[in-house]
Protein backbone atom coordinates (compact mmCIF):
# COMPACT_ATOMS: atom_id res chain seq x y z
CA UNK A 1 0.00 0.00 0.00
CA UNK A 2 1.09 3.39 -0.87
CA UNK A 3 0.51 6.27 1.19
CA UNK A 4 0.39 10.12 0.31
CA UNK A 5 2.46 11.24 3.03
CA UNK A 6 5.29 9.44 1.00
CA UNK A 7 4.01 10.10 -2.63
CA UNK A 8 3.65 13.44 -2.15
CA UNK A 9 7.55 14.38 -1.17
CA UNK A 10 8.28 17.83 -1.74
CA UNK A 11 12.36 17.14 -1.58
CA UNK A 12 13.69 18.06 -4.77
CA UNK A 13 15.85 15.76 -6.96
CA UNK A 14 19.43 16.72 -6.65
CA UNK A 15 19.09 18.67 -3.76
CA UNK A 16 17.54 16.75 -1.15
CA UNK A 17 18.50 18.48 1.67
CA UNK A 18 17.47 22.06 0.12
CA UNK A 19 14.65 24.00 2.26
CA UNK A 20 13.19 26.82 1.29
CA UNK A 21 14.08 30.17 2.10
CA UNK A 22 11.73 33.21 3.78
CA UNK A 23 11.10 35.04 0.21
CA UNK A 24 9.74 31.96 -1.47
CA UNK A 25 7.08 31.16 1.14
CA UNK A 26 4.70 32.57 -1.06
CA UNK A 27 4.73 30.07 -3.61
CA UNK A 28 4.67 26.14 -2.68
CA UNK A 29 7.04 23.56 -3.39
CA UNK A 30 5.05 22.38 -6.09
CA UNK A 31 3.74 25.53 -7.51
CA UNK A 32 7.85 26.57 -7.89
CA UNK A 33 7.87 23.32 -10.22
CA UNK A 34 5.04 24.38 -12.52
CA UNK A 35 6.99 28.31 -12.57
CA UNK A 36 10.24 26.43 -12.92
CA UNK A 37 9.29 24.52 -16.30
CA UNK A 38 6.70 27.52 -17.61
CA UNK A 39 9.94 29.88 -17.90
CA UNK A 40 12.37 27.69 -19.52
CA UNK A 41 13.47 26.86 -22.42
CA UNK A 42 12.55 23.49 -23.51
CA UNK A 43 9.14 24.58 -22.54
CA UNK A 44 9.40 27.58 -25.30
CA UNK A 45 10.38 25.51 -27.36
CA UNK A 46 7.46 23.46 -27.71
CA UNK A 47 5.60 26.59 -29.64
CA UNK A 48 7.41 25.36 -32.74
CA UNK A 49 7.10 21.49 -32.56
CA UNK A 50 4.15 19.71 -34.06
CA UNK A 51 0.80 18.21 -31.88
CA UNK A 52 -1.01 16.66 -34.93
CA UNK A 53 -1.31 19.11 -37.79
CA UNK A 54 1.37 21.18 -39.28
CA UNK A 55 2.76 24.38 -37.90
CA UNK A 56 -0.58 26.85 -38.40
CA UNK A 57 -0.53 29.28 -41.21
CA UNK A 58 -4.02 31.47 -41.69
CA UNK A 59 -5.86 29.02 -39.28
CA UNK A 60 -4.35 28.36 -35.39
CA UNK A 61 -4.44 24.94 -34.48
CA UNK A 62 -2.37 23.56 -31.11
CA UNK A 63 0.76 22.72 -30.91
CA UNK A 64 2.85 21.10 -28.24
CA UNK A 65 3.20 24.16 -26.23
CA UNK A 66 -0.73 25.45 -26.27
CA UNK A 67 -1.55 21.30 -25.54
CA UNK A 68 0.46 21.51 -23.00
CA UNK A 69 -1.02 24.97 -21.34
CA UNK A 70 -4.41 23.29 -21.88
CA UNK A 71 -3.55 19.77 -20.36
CA UNK A 72 -2.33 21.24 -17.32
CA UNK A 73 -5.26 23.22 -16.56
CA UNK A 74 -7.32 20.26 -16.81
CA UNK A 75 -5.09 18.31 -14.79
CA UNK A 76 -5.15 20.98 -12.06
CA UNK A 77 -8.87 20.87 -12.06
CA UNK A 78 -8.71 17.15 -11.64
CA UNK A 79 -6.54 17.39 -8.62
CA UNK A 80 -8.37 20.05 -6.92
CA UNK A 81 -11.06 18.01 -7.40
CA UNK A 82 -9.73 15.15 -5.97
CA UNK A 83 -8.10 16.57 -3.11
CA UNK A 84 -11.15 17.94 -2.20
CA UNK A 85 -12.66 14.48 -2.42
CA UNK A 86 -10.04 12.82 -0.18
CA UNK A 87 -9.81 15.46 2.12
CA UNK A 88 -14.24 14.97 2.70
CA UNK A 89 -13.13 11.11 2.99
CA UNK A 90 -10.09 12.19 6.16
CA UNK A 91 -6.87 12.08 4.75
CA UNK A 92 -4.89 14.01 6.68
CA UNK A 93 -1.56 14.33 4.70
CA UNK A 94 -0.43 17.94 5.14
CA UNK A 95 0.31 17.73 1.52
CA UNK A 96 -3.30 16.65 0.12
CA UNK A 97 -4.28 19.91 -0.99
CA UNK A 98 -1.74 20.38 -3.44
CA UNK A 99 -2.29 17.63 -5.47
CA UNK A 100 -4.24 20.07 -7.91
CA UNK A 101 -0.91 21.99 -8.40
CA UNK A 102 1.54 18.68 -8.58
CA UNK A 103 -0.24 17.78 -11.56
CA UNK A 104 -0.34 20.76 -13.41
CA UNK A 105 3.20 20.31 -13.33
CA UNK A 106 3.57 17.13 -13.94
CA UNK A 107 1.00 18.09 -17.13
CA UNK A 108 2.99 20.86 -18.28
CA UNK A 109 5.65 18.94 -18.85
CA UNK A 110 4.78 15.40 -20.12
CA UNK A 111 5.75 16.70 -23.46
CA UNK A 112 9.03 17.71 -23.24
CA UNK A 113 10.82 14.92 -24.60
CA UNK A 114 9.11 14.39 -27.77
CA UNK A 115 10.51 15.22 -30.80
CA UNK A 116 10.10 17.42 -33.68
CA UNK A 117 7.03 16.61 -36.34
CA UNK A 118 4.71 15.21 -34.10
CA UNK A 119 4.75 11.16 -32.78
CA UNK A 120 6.28 10.26 -36.82
CA UNK A 121 9.48 11.94 -34.99
CA UNK A 122 9.48 9.14 -32.40
CA UNK A 123 9.08 6.36 -35.54
CA UNK A 124 11.84 8.16 -37.54
CA UNK A 125 14.27 7.98 -34.80
CA UNK A 126 13.61 4.30 -33.83
CA UNK A 127 13.35 3.32 -37.94
CA UNK A 128 17.21 4.72 -38.18
CA UNK A 129 18.40 2.05 -35.63
CA UNK A 130 16.28 -0.65 -36.93
CA UNK A 131 16.12 -0.30 -40.34
CA UNK A 132 18.84 2.13 -41.38
CA UNK A 133 22.59 3.09 -40.74
CA UNK A 134 22.12 3.02 -37.02
CA UNK A 135 21.10 -0.74 -37.27
CA UNK A 136 25.32 -1.14 -36.87
CA UNK A 137 25.76 -0.10 -33.79
CA UNK A 138 23.57 -2.96 -32.11
CA UNK A 139 27.25 -5.26 -31.69
CA UNK A 140 28.51 -2.14 -29.51
CA UNK A 141 26.12 -1.68 -26.64
CA UNK A 142 24.09 -3.97 -24.40
CA UNK A 143 20.75 -4.95 -25.32
CA UNK A 144 18.69 -2.60 -22.71
CA UNK A 145 20.72 0.26 -24.40
CA UNK A 146 19.85 -0.72 -27.91
CA UNK A 147 15.98 -1.38 -26.70
CA UNK A 148 15.84 2.18 -25.61
CA UNK A 149 17.41 3.05 -29.32
CA UNK A 150 15.59 0.92 -30.82
CA UNK A 151 12.08 1.80 -29.53
CA UNK A 152 12.62 5.90 -28.98
CA UNK A 153 9.95 6.85 -26.49
CA UNK A 154 8.88 10.71 -25.82
CA UNK A 155 8.15 9.43 -21.27
CA UNK A 156 11.27 8.51 -21.14
CA UNK A 157 13.11 11.37 -22.83
CA UNK A 158 11.11 13.55 -20.74
CA UNK A 159 12.61 12.17 -17.74
CA UNK A 160 15.96 12.27 -19.39
CA UNK A 161 15.62 15.81 -19.94
CA UNK A 162 14.47 17.39 -16.26
CA UNK A 163 16.57 15.15 -14.16
CA UNK A 164 20.39 14.63 -16.83
CA UNK A 165 23.23 17.21 -15.45
CA UNK A 166 24.08 18.11 -19.36
CA UNK A 167 27.10 20.11 -19.73
CA UNK A 168 26.94 23.07 -18.12
CA UNK A 169 23.91 22.48 -16.48
CA UNK A 170 23.36 22.29 -12.45
CA UNK A 171 23.61 19.01 -10.76
CA UNK A 172 20.00 17.35 -10.79
CA UNK A 173 18.46 19.38 -13.95
CA UNK A 174 15.28 21.45 -13.17
CA UNK A 175 15.86 19.64 -9.92
CA UNK A 176 12.11 19.07 -9.37
CA UNK A 177 10.38 17.78 -6.69
CA UNK A 178 10.22 14.13 -6.17
CA UNK A 179 6.25 14.07 -6.27
CA UNK A 180 6.27 16.18 -9.38
CA UNK A 181 8.74 13.77 -11.40
CA UNK A 182 7.10 10.92 -9.70
CA UNK A 183 4.12 11.78 -11.31
CA UNK A 184 5.30 12.23 -14.83
CA UNK A 185 6.47 8.56 -15.16
CA UNK A 186 3.35 6.98 -16.90
CA UNK A 187 5.28 3.73 -17.56
CA UNK A 188 7.36 2.46 -14.34
CA UNK A 189 9.41 -0.15 -16.25
CA UNK A 190 12.52 0.22 -18.74
CA UNK A 191 12.62 -0.62 -22.73
CA UNK A 192 13.36 -4.40 -21.97
CA UNK A 193 10.31 -4.11 -20.08
CA UNK A 194 7.93 -1.99 -21.81
CA UNK A 195 4.51 -2.60 -23.15
CA UNK A 196 3.11 -4.30 -26.34
CA UNK A 197 2.71 -0.96 -27.65
CA UNK A 198 6.74 -0.50 -27.00
CA UNK A 199 6.45 2.52 -23.82
CA UNK A 200 8.22 2.79 -21.04
CA UNK A 201 9.34 5.31 -18.64
CA UNK A 202 13.29 5.74 -18.27
CA UNK A 203 16.33 5.00 -20.82
CA UNK A 204 18.81 2.82 -19.02
CA UNK A 205 20.67 5.85 -18.36
CA UNK A 206 18.34 7.26 -16.31
CA UNK A 207 17.59 3.83 -14.58
CA UNK A 208 19.23 4.98 -10.84
CA UNK A 209 17.16 8.07 -11.15
CA UNK A 210 14.65 6.11 -11.30
CA UNK A 211 15.24 4.04 -8.75
CA UNK A 212 15.86 7.05 -6.45
CA UNK A 213 12.36 8.51 -6.83
CA UNK A 214 10.46 4.87 -6.44
CA UNK A 215 12.50 4.75 -3.09
CA UNK A 216 12.06 8.45 -2.18
CA UNK A 217 7.97 8.06 -2.95
CA UNK A 218 7.97 4.71 -2.09
CA UNK A 219 6.54 3.24 -5.10
CA UNK A 220 5.07 -0.01 -4.28
CA UNK A 221 6.33 -3.29 -6.58
CA UNK A 222 4.22 -5.85 -7.58
CA UNK A 223 6.06 -9.19 -9.24
CA UNK A 224 8.90 -6.59 -9.38
CA UNK A 225 7.68 -3.93 -11.33
CA UNK A 226 6.60 -0.61 -9.76
CA UNK A 227 3.23 0.43 -10.06
CA UNK A 228 2.40 3.72 -11.24
CA UNK A 229 2.43 6.91 -8.74
CA UNK A 230 -1.09 7.55 -8.08
CA UNK A 231 -0.91 11.30 -9.19
CA UNK A 232 -0.15 9.65 -13.10
CA UNK A 233 -3.61 8.36 -13.52
CA UNK A 234 -4.55 12.53 -13.27
CA UNK A 235 -2.01 13.43 -16.02
CA UNK A 236 -2.91 10.76 -18.12
CA UNK A 237 -6.52 11.53 -17.35
CA UNK A 238 -5.91 15.27 -18.25
CA UNK A 239 -3.89 14.57 -21.46
CA UNK A 240 -6.80 11.81 -23.20
CA UNK A 241 -9.45 14.08 -21.98
CA UNK A 242 -7.67 17.08 -24.29
CA UNK A 243 -5.70 15.68 -27.07
CA UNK A 244 -8.91 13.73 -27.86
CA UNK A 245 -11.33 16.82 -27.78
CA UNK A 246 -8.99 19.29 -29.49
CA UNK A 247 -8.17 16.96 -32.26
CA UNK A 248 -11.68 17.19 -32.99
CA UNK A 249 -12.01 21.04 -32.80
CA UNK A 250 -8.83 21.63 -34.79
CA UNK A 251 -10.28 19.04 -37.58
CA UNK A 252 -13.53 21.44 -37.16
CA UNK A 253 -11.53 24.31 -37.89
CA UNK A 254 -9.03 23.03 -40.66
CA UNK A 255 -12.78 21.97 -42.29
CA UNK A 256 -12.02 17.97 -42.33
CA UNK A 257 -14.91 17.46 -40.26
CA UNK A 258 -18.06 19.57 -40.78
CA UNK A 259 -19.60 21.39 -38.46
CA UNK A 260 -22.72 18.95 -38.06
CA UNK A 261 -20.49 16.16 -37.59
CA UNK A 262 -18.27 17.60 -35.12
CA UNK A 263 -21.68 18.86 -32.88
CA UNK A 264 -22.59 15.34 -33.08
CA UNK A 265 -19.33 13.73 -31.70
CA UNK A 266 -18.89 16.26 -29.28
CA UNK A 267 -22.91 16.30 -27.97
CA UNK A 268 -23.09 12.42 -27.85
CA UNK A 269 -20.74 12.38 -24.84
CA UNK A 270 -24.06 13.44 -23.02
CA UNK A 271 -27.04 11.12 -21.96
CA UNK A 272 -30.42 12.83 -23.17
CA UNK A 273 -31.89 11.59 -19.70
CA UNK A 274 -29.34 12.22 -17.46
CA UNK A 275 -28.28 15.09 -18.66
CA UNK A 276 -31.23 16.87 -19.97
CA UNK A 277 -29.89 20.53 -18.52
CA UNK A 278 -26.98 20.15 -21.03
CA UNK A 279 -29.29 20.38 -24.08
CA UNK A 280 -31.66 22.77 -22.44
CA UNK A 281 -28.80 25.07 -22.00
CA UNK A 282 -26.96 23.98 -25.78
CA UNK A 283 -30.55 24.85 -27.49
CA UNK A 284 -30.26 28.49 -25.54
CA UNK A 285 -26.67 28.84 -26.68
CA UNK A 286 -26.89 27.99 -30.43
CA UNK A 287 -30.28 30.23 -30.17
CA UNK A 288 -27.65 33.24 -28.83
CA UNK A 289 -24.55 32.41 -30.86
CA UNK A 290 -25.02 31.59 -34.55
CA UNK A 291 -20.33 31.48 -35.24
CA UNK A 292 -19.74 27.85 -35.68
CA UNK A 293 -16.60 28.10 -33.87
CA UNK A 294 -18.06 30.00 -30.90
CA UNK A 295 -20.55 26.78 -30.99
CA UNK A 296 -17.83 24.35 -30.92
CA UNK A 297 -15.81 26.23 -28.37
CA UNK A 298 -19.32 25.79 -26.25
CA UNK A 299 -19.30 22.62 -26.85
CA UNK A 300 -16.00 21.55 -25.69
CA UNK A 301 -16.15 23.57 -22.54
CA UNK A 302 -18.54 21.52 -21.56
CA UNK A 303 -17.25 18.47 -22.26
CA UNK A 304 -13.95 18.82 -20.50
CA UNK A 305 -16.32 20.08 -17.52
CA UNK A 306 -18.11 16.81 -17.78
CA UNK A 307 -15.03 14.29 -18.17
CA UNK A 308 -12.97 16.43 -15.69
CA UNK A 309 -15.84 15.32 -13.11
CA UNK A 310 -16.96 11.92 -14.53
CA UNK A 311 -12.76 10.95 -13.86
CA UNK A 312 -12.13 12.45 -10.79
CA UNK A 313 -15.07 10.65 -9.40
CA UNK A 314 -13.25 7.33 -11.08
CA UNK A 315 -10.49 7.80 -8.89
CA UNK A 316 -11.61 8.68 -5.79
CA UNK A 317 -13.90 5.83 -5.74
CA UNK A 318 -10.99 3.54 -6.97
CA UNK A 319 -8.48 5.13 -4.65
CA UNK A 320 -7.91 2.27 -2.64
CA UNK A 321 -6.88 -0.19 -5.30
CA UNK A 322 -4.69 2.46 -7.43
CA UNK A 323 -2.71 2.71 -3.86
CA UNK A 324 -2.02 -0.88 -3.43
CA UNK A 325 -0.80 -0.88 -7.11
CA UNK A 326 -3.62 -3.04 -8.45
CA UNK A 327 -5.59 -0.22 -10.62
CA UNK A 328 -5.41 -1.29 -14.50
CA UNK A 329 -6.12 0.90 -17.58
CA UNK A 330 -6.30 4.41 -17.58
CA UNK A 331 -9.85 6.29 -15.69
CA UNK A 332 -11.28 7.35 -19.31
CA UNK A 333 -11.45 3.10 -19.53
CA UNK A 334 -14.24 3.39 -16.93
CA UNK A 335 -16.26 5.67 -18.53
CA UNK A 336 -20.20 4.07 -18.88
CA UNK A 337 -22.77 4.93 -20.99
CA UNK A 338 -22.81 7.93 -23.09
CA UNK A 339 -19.38 9.03 -22.59
CA UNK A 340 -17.58 5.65 -23.22
CA UNK A 341 -19.50 5.14 -26.68
CA UNK A 342 -18.72 8.75 -27.62
CA UNK A 343 -15.22 8.35 -26.64
CA UNK A 344 -14.83 5.00 -28.53
CA UNK A 345 -16.53 7.34 -31.49
CA UNK A 346 -14.26 9.88 -31.34
CA UNK A 347 -10.92 7.41 -31.18
CA UNK A 348 -12.34 5.99 -34.73
CA UNK A 349 -12.68 9.15 -36.21
CA UNK A 350 -9.82 10.24 -35.58
CA UNK A 351 -7.61 7.67 -36.69
CA UNK A 352 -9.69 7.29 -39.75
CA UNK A 353 -10.02 10.64 -40.34
CA UNK A 354 -7.83 12.92 -38.66
CA UNK A 355 -4.30 11.08 -38.39
CA UNK A 356 -4.33 10.00 -41.91
CA UNK A 357 -5.37 12.92 -43.08
CA UNK A 358 -3.11 14.78 -46.41
CA UNK A 359 -2.05 17.35 -44.16
CA UNK A 360 -0.57 14.81 -41.31
CA UNK A 361 0.99 12.49 -43.70
CA UNK A 362 2.73 15.30 -45.35
CA UNK A 363 4.38 16.24 -41.97
CA UNK A 364 5.28 12.62 -41.46
CA UNK A 365 7.02 12.11 -44.57
CA UNK A 366 9.01 15.20 -44.23
CA UNK A 367 10.06 14.42 -40.29
CA UNK A 368 11.39 10.81 -41.64
CA UNK A 369 13.70 12.42 -44.03
CA UNK A 370 15.02 15.11 -42.13
CA UNK A 371 15.05 13.39 -38.69
CA UNK A 372 16.97 10.78 -40.69
CA UNK A 373 19.39 12.91 -42.16
CA UNK A 374 20.21 14.90 -38.92
CA UNK A 375 20.58 11.17 -37.58
CA UNK A 376 23.29 9.82 -39.99
CA UNK A 377 25.06 13.87 -40.02
CA UNK A 378 26.21 13.49 -36.39
CA UNK A 379 26.35 10.49 -35.68
CA UNK A 380 28.82 10.10 -38.12
CA UNK A 381 30.59 13.47 -36.76
CA UNK A 382 30.80 12.18 -33.02
CA UNK A 383 32.30 8.89 -34.32
CA UNK A 384 34.86 10.25 -36.10
CA UNK A 385 35.34 13.56 -34.64
CA UNK A 386 39.02 14.21 -36.19
CA UNK A 387 37.90 14.53 -39.93
CA UNK A 388 37.63 18.00 -41.00
CA UNK A 389 33.69 17.84 -41.57
CA UNK A 390 32.90 16.83 -38.59
CA UNK A 391 34.74 19.57 -37.49
CA UNK A 392 32.60 21.92 -38.56
CA UNK A 393 29.69 20.18 -38.14
CA UNK A 394 30.20 19.90 -34.35
CA UNK A 395 31.41 23.38 -33.77
CA UNK A 396 27.24 23.84 -34.24
CA UNK A 397 26.41 21.56 -31.14
CA UNK A 398 25.21 23.45 -28.41
CA UNK A 399 27.86 23.29 -25.09
CA UNK A 400 25.49 21.12 -23.35
CA UNK A 401 25.41 17.91 -25.47
CA UNK A 402 29.03 18.99 -25.86
CA UNK A 403 30.09 16.07 -22.91
CA UNK A 404 32.55 13.23 -22.25
CA UNK A 405 31.49 9.60 -23.20
CA UNK A 406 32.69 6.92 -22.07
CA UNK A 407 31.46 4.37 -24.27
CA UNK A 408 29.12 4.52 -27.97
CA UNK A 409 26.05 4.59 -25.88
CA UNK A 410 26.39 7.96 -24.74
CA UNK A 411 27.51 9.41 -28.00
CA UNK A 412 24.23 8.17 -29.45
CA UNK A 413 22.14 9.46 -26.51
CA UNK A 414 23.76 12.72 -26.84
CA UNK A 415 23.28 12.73 -30.32
CA UNK A 416 19.56 12.03 -29.74
CA UNK A 417 19.29 14.62 -26.85
CA UNK A 418 20.79 17.15 -29.18
CA UNK A 419 18.28 16.47 -32.05
CA UNK A 420 14.84 15.55 -29.80
CA UNK A 421 15.24 19.27 -28.19
CA UNK A 422 14.60 20.72 -32.14
CA UNK A 423 11.80 22.79 -33.12
CA UNK A 424 10.66 21.51 -36.37
CA UNK A 425 11.59 24.42 -38.18
CA UNK A 426 15.24 24.57 -36.90
CA UNK A 427 15.68 21.07 -37.70
CA UNK A 428 14.55 21.93 -41.15
CA UNK A 429 16.50 24.73 -41.26
CA UNK A 430 19.47 22.26 -40.51
CA UNK A 431 18.34 19.91 -43.00
CA UNK A 432 18.03 22.29 -45.72
CA UNK A 433 22.05 23.78 -44.76
CA UNK A 434 23.52 20.44 -44.64
CA UNK A 435 22.18 19.33 -47.99
CA UNK A 436 22.98 22.80 -49.56
CA UNK A 437 19.39 23.52 -50.40
CA UNK A 438 19.48 26.75 -48.90
CA UNK A 439 21.86 29.31 -47.05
Amino acid sequence: MMHWEKLLSADRFGKETMKPVASEFARTEFQRDFDRLIFSSPFRRLQNKTQVFPLPGSVFVHNRLTHSLEVASVGRSLGNLVSQKLIEKGEKSLLISEIGSIVAAACLSHDLGNPPFGHAGEKAISDYFLKGEGAKYQATISENEWQDLLNFEGNANALRLLTHTFNGRRYGGFVLTYATLASLIKYPYSSINRTKKNKYGYFKSEEETFQKIAKKTELVQIDSVYARHPLVYLVEAADDISYQIMDIEDAHKLNILSTDRTVFLLTSFFDEKEDSWFYEKKAKVFAEVTDKNEQIAFLRASLINLLVNKTSAIFTKNEAKILEGKFTGSLVDYLEGASATALRNCKDTAFKEIYNHRSVIEIEITGYNVLNTLLSEYIRAFFDPKAEYSKKLLTLLPLQYQEQHSNNYEKLRSVIDFISGMTDLYALDLYKLIKGIGI
